[in-house]
């Protein structure tokens, strides 16, 4: 199995890449290669045991490298011991912006199987968990997360979308059970709560509170209210707990249309609190 090891190249791509531990697939730094697509990826200092992997899924138009960027993120995940991940998504129609094929913008790469692969070759590469597994994303990206856990809700212990819910017409059902964190600003006018109309009608972001009933029916809720609502550090929190491995929590900030500077650390509490193998 290859190992990254640390020490003198470890601290040139840390300085290079903004701070975060950053690995690299051979002797170069960069992306690591695989079939159907790319990834980074950064490693915690100290790892005695497989590390947890959250992998993050880019924004419409953005990249790996540029979640890779985002200290707050990835150097926030890697202090608690976490690897994170961070896939290239797919050029839309071979040649524009990157994003993901999902729902209604489905072509071209197996994503589910994509994914698969790079939690594979991230695990034979780097020793990272192939059971400890987050699918994060943030707006296109958490559109992903969401189609993904509901086609295979086990390909992942757990899912957190930041930004991001089902189009319309979203999945009448899902498979489950699944562990769900719904992160969303409260004033997000790009992905709004309650959805909108793009390209003259042709499509429609889906109301994030109707798919969280989806969820709930998928995980077997005895009840749409929350079992527990609460609010702390300018967040309201609402949680679903329906079984083991069944958990829903949805996050509101106050904000827009970003994940907050404190994700990191709210994702990996959540996570920790109960953290499901797939």
């Amino acid at each position: 199995m290859k190992t990254w090891k640390t020490g003198a190249a470890a601290a040139l791509l840390s300085a290079a890449w903004g701070g975060a531990a950053v690995a690299a697939c051979g002797s170069e730094a960069g992306a690591c290669e695989v079939a159907d697509g790319a990834y980074h990826i950064a490693l915690p200092a100290d790892a005695n045991t497989p590390p947890p992997v959250v992998m993050f899924l880019h924004g419409y138009g953005g990249s790996g490298a540029q979640v890779m960027r985002n200290r707050a993120l990835s150097e926030g995940l890697t202090a608690r011991g976490y690897a994170v991940i961070a896939p290239e998504g797919r050029k839309r129609g071979g040649s524009g912006p990157q994003s993901w094929g999902f729902g209604p913008f489905t072509e071209g790469r197996d994503e589910g199987a994509f994914f698969a692969s790079v939690l594979t070759d991230a695990s034979e590469r780097f020793g990272t968990s192939s059971a400890q597994t987050v699918l994060a994303g943030f707006s296109a990206g958490a559109f992903m997360v969401h189609y993904l856990a509901c086609s295979d809700p086990a390909a992942f212990a757990a899912y957190a979308p930041v930004s991001g819910a089902f189009w319309r017409p979203q999945p009448e059902t899902c498979e489950g059970p699944v562990r769900l964190l719904q992160t969303h600003g409260w004033r997000d006018e790009v992905v709004p709560l309650e959805g909108r109309i793009l390209g003259g009608g042709r499509w429609e972001q889906g109301d994030v509170f109707a798919g969280l009933e989806v969820w709930r029916e998928a995980n077997g809720c005895a009840s749409h209210a929350p079992v527990k609502a609460w609010s702390a550090d300018s967040l309201m929190h609402r949680r679903w707990d329906c079984g083991p491995g069944a958990e829903i929590e949805l996050v509101l900030f106050d904000g827009g249309h970003t994940v907050p500077e404190t994700w990191a650390g709210l994702m990996a509490e959540w996570f920790e609190d109960e953290p499901a193998v797939r």
